[in-house]
């Protein structure tokens, strides 16, 4: 959802960012699936005129996107607003982008492995609700965090 809601903006006029965004939060904010196709038909209502590959984009790929509304509200706001995978991604980069080559691949793995400990470091800020959402986690994934999960 959240790259779509960076796709979407790209393609929306500075000076309707803010408006836009409003608009748009009630869809990925919704508190379910038939909440969100409403506040979508809204936003296409509005906006559709003046940005109709946004929302045309938003229509094509919302059979995935709506997949998110499976979940209870805890868990799509981790979903949404955790970068973690990001962030490892722009760590790498900025590790891999200020050298020039390496001897073998084995360097390359020791550097990215040295910078993920040195990254895992600085990743402080727990995650709002974070036992609550481990739990409903642990029920809708049942199984798969066993190994994890020691009670």
């Amino acid at each position: 959802v959240i790259h779509q809601i960076r796709n979407s903006i790209k393609y929306v006029a500075s000076k309707h960012h803010k408006a836009f965004m409003a608009d748009l939060k009630p869809v990925y904010r919704a508190v379910s699936k038939e909440a969100a196709e409403t506040a979508l038909d809204e936003l296409e209502e509005k906006w559709g005129q003046q940005y109709p590959v946004v929302l045309q984009s938003w229509r094509k790929k919302w059979e995935n996107l709506s997949h998110y509304f499976r979940y209870p509200a805890t868990i799509r706001k981790v979903i949404y607003t955790t970068n973690a995978i990001e962030s490892v991604h722009r760590q790498f980069r900025k590790l891999t982008k200020t050298k020039g080559a390496l001897p073998n691949e084995n360097s390359l793995l020791k550097l990215l492995y040295l910078g993920l400990m040195n990254a895992q470091e600085k990743w402080t800020m727990p995650i709002q609700s974070w036992n609550l959402t481990l739990s409903q986690l642990a029920i809708y994934f049942e199984g798969r965090l066993d190994k994890v999960i020691t009670l």
